[in-house]
């Protein structure tokens, strides 16, 4: 079975944005090492399983640039939701820069009565589903509390749409912004360079592009997830991988599949 039991945009067509950008189950049968895609958002992690102290354990991960490897034990099951970039201090009282790239326990963060309350609600759920529900709905109440938060992540959500197809210096003339603000903005809410997330946004990109075609083609590909040409996807697939793009496709295969 696939380790990924669902994947969602959590963006409601016409309403302002939240603080999730994405939520995601997963479920892991065996014991193996596994590949994981780098994410330039801030995560929130639960993890199930016998393994984890009290069967239940939420940290935060803060931006991830390069593929991580690491082992994991079957018999867990993960909810990891994606955040919006500038809702990280409204929703965690952390800046990306804050989090770092080690997993930081939720009690760190919120402090120990409010995330003993939401490990309780998480340990009840009746399925992952459910548990995805309880943890956002727990994000979105601590975003829905500071009123500023929401333009911020309104102003930050278009900057960085932008910013996949126009340089900063054109995304800041769009938004009436000197390129100089846009830039220490866009540092200040996802912790890398207007550069590293566009890297790693078309990374990203070019993966998932990858692994739903059913005859890759890498020039196509190339061309799709904005790259300049097959020589470009392949050196940052070098890069941020470590390997070739046909490697780690095979490596996900191969993972996913146990």
């Amino acid at each position: 079975m696939h380790p990924v039991l669902a994947l969602r945009a959590a963006k409601p067509a016409g309403h302002a944005p939240g603080p999730v950008l994405a939520s995601a189950v997963q479920e892991f049968h065996r014991d193996a090492r596994r590949a994981a895609i780098p994410r330039v958002e801030a995560q929130v992690v639960v993890r199930f399983g016998s393994s984890t102290a009290g069967g239940v354990d939420v940290h935060a991960l803060g931006p991830r640039t390069r593929v991580h490897r690491k082992f994991i034990r079957g018999g867990q099951c993960a909810v990891l939701v994606r955040l919006r970039p500038g809702s990280y201090e409204a929703t965690l009282g952390a800046t990306a820069g804050d989090l770092g790239r080690a997993p930081v326990p939720l009690s760190d963060l919120w402090g120990d009565p409010a995330s003993a309350r939401l490990r309780e609600q998480l340990a009840a759920a009746r399925d992952m589903r459910d548990a995805v529900a309880l943890l956002e709905q727990a994000l979105g109440a601590r975003f829905a509390r500071s009123c500023d938060s929401v333009v911020q992540a309104e102003f930050l959500e278009t900057a960085l749409e932008r910013l996949q197809a126009v340089s900063v210096g054109g995304t800041a003339r769009e938004l009436g912004v000197s390129e100089r603000h846009l830039r220490r903005v866009l540092r200040q809410a996802t912790g890398v360079s207007p550069k590293t997330y566009a890297r790693v946004k078309r990374f990203t990109c070019a993966v998932g592009l990858a692994q739903r075609s059913r005859s890759v083609a890498w020039s196509t590909i190339a061309a799709d997830a904005g790259y300049y040409d097959q020589a470009h996807l392949i050196a940052d697939f070098h890069a941020i991988a470590g390997c070739t793009p046909g490697g780690l496709l095979a490596e996900l295969a191969e993972r996913s599949s146990r």
